[in-house]
């Protein structure tokens, strides 16, 4: 009897530290600034994942990376992956920028790959850009008709 109590005292202990856990993620969460779905943050880098448009069975998966690596340096870029050989498989990477207060992201540059033949494509780029904005990265996935697209948060760069 003596074991059965502590194991549920056990037990509620472990719930109520996770729900602490998880209530003072969101409120910390709750104090960040969100545009068009990213977060606007000062982190190092931020990759985000695809979110299929469309069924099919070519396209596996895709996604995008920006990489803070100093004062006025920008890497980005992504990958997109088939589930296998296609005849053809793209990314279109498009990088944004914003700065606080603004209410949408602006396009700030763009460029497209495409392989054939192959089960994937990536595109990267070393960029300079200009500091006091957030920057973000956009790519859009295909293979074959298969369709897809990601995108990170948002970098602040100096």
């Amino acid at each position: 009897m003596k074991k059965r109590c502590s194991s549920i005292c056990l037990t509620l202990v472990m719930v109520t530290c996770m729900l602490l856990i998880s209530f003072t993620d969101v409120q910390a969460e709750s104090d960040e600034i969100i545009l068009d779905s990213s977060y606007l943050t000062h982190d190092e880098e931020s990759i985000g994942y695809d979110t299929k448009l469309t069924r099919g069975v070519d396209l596996l998966t895709g996604y995008s990376k920006c990489v803070r690596k100093g004062p006025g340096l920008l890497y980005a870029g992504g990958t997109t992956i088939a589930a296998h050989t296609v005849s053809q498989v793209k990314i279109a990477v498009i990088i944004e920028r914003a700065q606080k207060g603004d209410t949408q992201w602006s396009s700030y540059t763009s460029w497209t790959k495409e392989n054939l033949n192959a089960d994937r494509v990536g595109a990267n780029r070393m960029l300079n850009v200009e500091g006091g904005y957030y920057y973000r990265v956009r790519c859009i996935h295909s293979a074959n008709n298969d369709l897809s697209s990601s995108f990170t948060d948002g970098i602040f760069i100096e």
